[in-house]
């Protein structure tokens, strides 16, 4: 198993979270981003920078990910690709997107964006907070858990 991150936009305590996972139990992590990226030395961590352009991090990721891998990202079309590809998708906030949640999302999606192009302001998310970074860090937690991982949970919350 192999966990990509979809770095550009993930929150720098997401991405603290999955460095610790990665060296708590052994997994590897990998950030696409279109930017150059800090990483803490470890075997297990490393970064891919693509080239600018819309969805290109999105596709460097559904290229190399395989049945099975884990994907962090809060772009739900990015989700449901990842999904179609027997992979598995979880969101900064701790929600994993599955079969049965990801049609629901794209529609909301879909409305939100109808929305603001006739000039409504939907506002954004909010900012993420404790409450946020533990329900990721239990996500995580539990994920790795039922792929067999052992548990994380003290090394996350941290």
């Amino acid at each position: 198993m192999h966990i990509w991150v979809d770095a550009d936009a993930c929150p720098r305590v997401i991405k603290d979270i999955l460095f610790r996972a990665a060296e708590r139990v052994g997994v590897r992590v990998t950030l696409v981003a279109n930017q150059p990226m800090n990483l803490p030395p470890s075997r297990l961590i490393r970064a891919i920078q693509v080239a600018q352009g819309f969805d290109v991090a999105d596709n460097e990721i559904v290229k190399r990910l395989e049945p099975g891998d884990l994907v962090i990202t809060a772009d739900i079309p990015l989700a449901a690709e990842v999904i179609a590809r027997e992979a598995h998708a979880l969101n900064p906030r701790g929600e994993i997107y599955t079969k049965d949640n990801i049609r629901e999302r794209l529609n909301l999606r879909d409305f939100m964006d109808t929305l603001r192009a006739t000039g409504v302001d939907t506002g954004g998310p909010a900012t993420l907070g404790a409450r946020d970074r533990q329900a990721f860090a239990n996500a995580l937690d539990g994920f790795l858990a039922r792929q067999g991982c052992p548990p994380a949970a003290e090394s996350l919350k941290r």
